[in-house]
């Protein structure tokens, strides 16, 4: 049975910023339409911090573009009222206007969202032009004036940025003072945080939180990350599959969900399940010294006469036992994959020794290496980009046994590709189907099972969950862990997600700048991390927990029992 909407629309004398009534959006016609959002009714209070949580597919994102009317092909029922207007029926002249001036939107990934021909100035610029009149003198000083409140340093000089010259963390913060240009009643925030490294995330988080105060805003959040809600959000509604299924104050939810799928969402954490490594479990990849550097082009004239030297991984030293799990965690920039793409030879290391299986990898000959490959194997972090559009799934999970067994006939080929799909839960239905008729955990269930039937002993796991919804998350761990009892598989497991690695790694090596700066037992080096730059990653991981426990984001003045004067 489909969910069903909870509650009642809310109520017309309530002095709401903006209240959603009934709100239905339907793609299509006929036998074909699908309605992304269902009868959902919800209201923002001014200065209110809510969230809208929900997996993907569960229409939170429609329901946010909605209230500014960005959905293209859809049919609206039900209505959206701000400043006793219904946004639904308003001219279209009319939303125009209250796009980016009464209500303000930052999108998920800045690079897409932002026009790469111009700077990250002009288009602050273009904002303030259009919507409060301003010459291009007094624009631009504001602009620069904003790119400084939202934490960019050098602002000026930022302002002739293009995107592409600014880190992730930097066209976020370029995305939000475009978006508070004119200074907005109602900011959406549709999953703002959801490519960044768990430090920035927790800095824009908290310049979010601190910029909603000084501006006196309402802030909806948009998100599949519980931690961000617990630590930002007064309230919370949850959506699935189109509907609002539970909506209340966030600590109330948290503490006592009531529909089955809140449930769920908040029972998804990763949770420890690592059986002991042998005693006598032998070593069967191993770093000694490993230094990976590669040339960059120097900035400016300087460029004509020379190129710079980047050290990407500096004297690595690491050991894998068979049945383990090593955990490598850092932020992008970091090294750790850089480093793993050197174990798979897809990098040419510049010093330093790789053993595997009890050879160096120097050592092996041409002839020998396909033999190697087929015990080594790597799973990437995006499944759709990782398998071919135009394969079936029979042929992408069976192609690594066509080249390394090339003598198997072709009954035998498929009987082993239907036993490699049926050990990751998926049956001989899908072999003659695309990739893009899965969903994403089938998808990456589908890439597991291409690196299994090679019987491999040691699988480079790389970002393995981090495209995946919390619930989806939850299932691929628990089939790696499953697979690692069974075949006693040993994982090179790379994440900048600390509550996987320490769900999944019997070890953990801490990277920063391309060097170890701490690695040792996973719940010695996680549980009390003794280098500074682990404690700050364990900081901005608990964040969300912390807040629960009222050792979070402290509550500023106004914060009165949920809403804020």
């Amino acid at each position: 049975m489909p969910p069903q909407p909870v509650g009642a629309p809310p109520d017309a004398a309530d002095p709401a910023l903006i209240r959603v009534d009934r709100l239905s959006v339907t793609f299509g016609d006929g036998p074909e339409a699908t309605r992304a959002v269902r009868d959902v009714s919800f209201s923002l209070r001014p200065g209110e911090r809510f969230a809208l949580v929900g997996e993907s597919g569960s229409g939170k994102t429609v329901t946010a573009l909605s209230m500014l009317r960005l959905v293209e092909d859809a049919r609206y029922q039900g209505a959206i009222h701000f400043g006793g207007r219904d946004l639904l029926r308003v001219p279209d002249r009319e939303i125009r206007a209250i796009r980016g001036s009464d209500i303000a939107m930052i999108f998920q990934e800045p690079m897409t969202a932002l026009n790469p021909l111009y700077t990250v100035g002009n288009q602050i610029v273009e904002t303030l032009e259009l919507h409060e009149g301003l010459d291009k003198r007094a624009a631009r000083d504001r602009a620069i004036a904003l790119l400084e409140r939202t934490g960019i340093e050098e602002a000026a000089h930022r302002f002739d940025s293009f995107p592409h010259q600014l880190s992730g963390g930097q066209r976020q913060r370029a995305m939000i003072a475009m978006a508070l240009a004119c200074r907005p009643k109602l900011l959406l925030a549709d999953e703002p945080t959801t490519a960044l490294d768990v430090t920035i995330r927790v800095q824009i988080l908290e310049l979010l939180r601190d910029l909603q105060a000084e501006f006196g805003m309402a802030v909806m959040l948009i998100t599949h990350d519980l931690n961000m809600v617990r630590a930002f959000a007064q309230r919370i509604g949850v959506m699935e599959q189109g509907v609002l299924v539970e909506i209340g104050e966030t600590a109330e939810v948290f503490a006592n969900p009531r529909h089955p799928y809140t449930q769920r969402l908040i029972d998804s954490r990763p949770r420890r399940d690592v059986v002991p490594v042998l005693p006598l479990a032998p070593t069967l990849l191993s770093a000694r010294g490993l230094d990976v550097n590669y040339t960059r082009k120097r900035r400016g004239l300087a460029g004509w006469f020379g190129r710079d030297v980047v050290r990407a991984v500096k004297e690595v030293d690491f050991d894998l036992r068979e049945g383990e799990t090593l955990g490598i965690v850092g932020e992008s920039g970091s090294g750790k994959t850089t480093l793993a793409h050197a174990v798979l030879a897809l990098q040419r290391k510049s010093g330093g020794q790789i053993q595997f299986l009890g050879r160096s990898l120097d050592q092996v000959k041409r002839a020998e290496r396909a033999s190697l490959r087929a015990r080594l194997q790597v799973v990437f972090q995006d499944p759709f980009g990782s398998l071919s559009p135009r394969m079936t799934i029979e042929q992408i999970v069976g192609e690594g046994l066509a080249l390394h067994q090339p003598g198997l006939s072709r009954e035998a080929m498929r009987e082993r590709v239907i036993e490699a799909l049926r050990e990751v839960g998926l049956d001989r239905t899908a072999l003659g189907r695309y990739p893009h008729e899965f969903s994403g955990g089938q998808r990456q269930r589908i890439a597991i099972a291409r690196v299994l039937i090679l019987k491999p002993q040691v699988v480079v796991l790389d970002e393995p969950t981090s495209a995946l919804d919390v619930s989806i998350q939850q299932q691929v761990l628990a089939l790696l862990a499953q697979l690692q009892r069974k075949y006693n598989l040993s994982y090179l497991f790379i994440s900048h997600d600390l509550a996987v690695i320490r769900a999944m790694a019997h070890r953990v090596i801490v990277m920063k700048g391309g060097e170890v700066v701490e690695a040792g037992e996973t719940e010695a080096v996680l549980g009390a991390p003794q280098h500074a730059y682990t404690r700050k990653l364990m900081r901005a991981a608990q964040l969300g927990m912390d807040s629960v426990l009222g050792r979070g984001l402290e509550p500023r003045p106004g914060d009165v029992g949920g809403w804020r004067g």
